[in-house]
């Protein structure tokens, strides 16, 4: 690993994670498609009491945000913005997308939003901690 890299491991590890997720998500999709006899290509109905649209929007999220983390975190990272900040912000994006993943499953609506919030809010404050990062 490159010894200026070294600082930001933590934001390394939640990018490969952020990826992995969306694997896992792709996966249940994928499974819950089978399961549900679902003929690919074809629209999934919208209905919120179904696991395969509820696991289709979970995964269709993620994929909506997940570049902008990739790309925020770069751009951190890059920026030789605050590893602490740039780190910690990382892993709340993560979790919240994993929260956001499971009550997306569960059909937990309140709970969801929170965490599309948290992750959004995540994603607003990566930009501002690697911006300062030029202020200083």
């Amino acid at each position: 690993m490159q010894e200026w890299l070294v600082p930001y491991v933590s934001t390394v590890w939640a990018l490969g994670m952020s990826g992995a997720l969306l694997l896992i998500q792709l996966l249940v999709v994928d499974l819950a498609g089978i399961k549900a006899r679902h003929r690919p290509g074809t629209p999934v109905e919208a209905d919120h009491g179904d696991f395969l649209f509820r696991a289709t929007r979970a995964h269709a999220n993620t994929n909506e945000s997940i570049a902008a983390f990739t790309l925020l975190a770069l751009f951190g990272v890059l920026s030789a913005a605050s590893p602490g900040w740039l780190n910690a912000l990382s892993w709340v994006y993560v979790v919240a997308r994993v929260v956001h993943m499971v009550c997306y499953y569960a059909g937990f609506q309140l709970p969801r939003s929170v965490a599309f919030g948290v992750g959004l809010v995540a994603l607003f404050s990566m930009f501002v901690v690697g911006v300062s990062a030029w202020a200083s």
